[in-house]
Order: structure tokens, then C-alpha cells, then sequence
């Protein structure tokens, strides 16, 4: 039984001393060991970002946090170095020939599939949904080796439209799955008076099902887009070196940990940006399809 509960209110309708102190100390304490974490999160991050724009010397003489009493230390001379450096460069443009048609093929696909899933009456429907919800407990490690023999015979093995394909397919039963739950909560009055007005099924998903799912759509975009920015174990095992994206570039870098960290620490924090840009852009999408869920269920 609650605090509020057991106290009674006083003659002036508001709750006793005591129950306001507790709730606003309670509220404090919770404020404060959020704000306890966010600072140790964003800790790495910073040290991260302040090692980037360090020389090589400075970062192994002394700790990154001495830049901020000694701020000569910082310099750009580590980006520039990263952007002369062409096996960064051609990893960094290999993630994202590799992380944008993934995302988008994802997208594009389970909006369609969602949709049939959702209001188009086929036979088979239940049945191959139930499927596609069985998919999402196979693990990616279980299809590495089928997919890499099928590929060696279709002379994608080592190439980017590889790696994206293998994205696409272990990302669409997941996207189905989100999408379909949320257009089956957009009110069936909506679709019937497209219909009644004459609309098609692809008037009907491009003018009322996708402006209505939007907030749905950008999340389940961000989520896609980071799972594959940030892959190893894919790109690890599809690519080569020509084509490998830049978490398995650094990966190799790591190797040699010591004699290039003016290229492995900008490296690393452009790897790491790059995912917070693309989240706080659309944040306010990503919010909304959260609450939209929330409050379907």
C-alpha cells in the first residue's frame, strides 16, 4: 500500500508534510541516479572524443582528462590524418553503401508486407504470419555457413550487395512483425472509406497507411540502421578487404594498437557519431512510435 494511500489529506484538501516530502525526495533520488548514469555513459564517450584530438605522444604519456589543464594538447592534426588515411576512408564509404540500401530494403519491404499481413485478406495469411514470427528466434550464427556456400555459387561472397541481402533477410521478420501491429491499430473506418472513394491498395497504403505509420516507420529505421552500422560478425564473415565496412577496418587496426592510434581514435569516434546524428535527428519519430505502441497495447 502506497504512501498516499495511508495518508489522509488535511483540512486544506492537500496531502500531510510528510507525504509531500517523500514524494518530492523520491523524486529527487530518482533524478539524481539518472543523472548519475548519463554521466557515466557519456564518460567513455568524452574520453573518446578528447583521445581523437590528441597526438600519438600525448596519449601515451598521460590520461586524457589532462587536456583539460593542459588544452595546447588539442589538435586536428588526428582527423587529418584519417581523412589522407584511404583504407578508413573506403570503409567508412562501404558502410554506407552497405548500411543505407539495408535499412531502406527493410523498410520498403516490411511496410508492404505489414500491410497485406494487416488488411488484405489472402489465404494463408494466418499461417505464413505465424511463420514470420517464427523467424525471429533463429540467430544470425545458425545461417552464416548455408549462406556463405549458397553465396560462393552466386559469386556474391566478398561483395557489399551480399553483406546488404544477408541485412535485408534477418531484418525483415522483426520489421514485419513491429509494422504489422501497428497498422492493424489504425482504424478500419480510415480504409473503408478510401475504398468507398475508390482508392486502390497501393493508393490506400501510400496516402493513408504510411503518413499514419510514420512515427513507426522512422523507428523501426533507426533501430535497422544502427544494427547494421555498428555489425561486425556479418561484414566479418561476407566481406573482403575491398568491400569490408569500418567496424571490421578498425577491428584490424586494433592489431596494431599503439603505432596508429592517431588513425584508431578518430576512427572510432566517427563510428560513433555518425549512429548519435542519425538517432537525435529522429528522435521525435523514434518517441512516437514508442508511445504509439505503448498505448496500442
Amino acid at each position: 500500500m502506497s504512501l498516499l494511500r495511508v495518508a489522509k489529506p488535511t483540512g486544506d484538501g492537500r496531502p500531510p508534510l510528510a507525504a509531500r516530502l517523500a514524494s518530492r525526495l523520491a523524486g529527487g533520488v530518482v533524478q539524481a541516479l539518472l543523472l548519475l548514469v548519463g554521466v557515466l555513459w557519456l564518460v567513455p564517450t568524452l574520453g573518446l572524443f578528447v583521445s581523437s584530438l590528441r597526438t600519438p605522444v600525448d596519449i601515451s604519456g598521460s590520461g586524457w582528462w589532462t587536456a583539460f589543464t593542459h588544452p595546447s594538447q588539442l589538435t586536428l592534426s588526428d582527423y587529418v590524418n584519417l581523412f589522407h588515411d584511404q583504407g578508413m576512408m573506403q570503409s567508412l564509404w562501404n558502410t554506407v553503401l552497405i548500411t543505407v540500401p539495408a535499412t531502406v530494403g527493410v523498410v520498403v519491404l516490411a511496410s508492404l508486407a505489414a500491410y497485406a499481413f494487416a488488411w488484405i485478406d489472402f489465404r494463408g495469411r494466418d499461417w505464413l504470419f505465424v511463420a514470420v514470427i517464427g523467424l525471429l528466434v533463429v540467430p544470425v550464427q545458425v545461417a552464416l555457413i548455408p549462406v556463405a556456400k549458397m553465396y560462393k555459387y552466386t559469386h556474391l561472397f566478398g561483395s557489399i550487395p551480399g553483406v546488404v541481402l544477408f541485412h535485408i533477410g534477418f531484418g525483415l521478420p522483426f520489421a514485419i512483425f513491429l509494422l504489422r501491429n501497428f497498422f492493424a491499430g489504425i482504424p478500419r473506418e480510415l480504409l473503408e472509406a478510401a475504398r468507398m472513394e475508390g482508392g486502390t491498395e497501393w493508393v490506400i497504403f501510400r496516402k493513408v497507411v504510411v503518413p499514419l505509420g510514420m512515427p513507426a516507420i522512422a523507428s523501426l529505421a533507426i533501430f535497422q540502421f544502427l544494427w547494421v552500422w555498428n555489425d561486425m560478425l556479418v561484414a566479418l564473415v561476407f566481406s573482403d578487404t575491398s568491400t569490408q565496412p569500418l567496424t571490421v577496418e578498425l577491428q584490424g587496426q586494433m592489431r596494431q594498437f599503439g603505432s596508429n592510434i592517431d588513425i584508431l581514435a578518430p576512427g572510432a569516434f566517427l563510428s560513433l557519431v555518425i549512429p548519435l546524428i542519425v538517432f537525435f535527428s529522429f528522435q521525435r519519430y523514434f518517441v512516437q512510435g514508442l508511445m504509439a505502441g505503448s498505448m496500442k497495447g
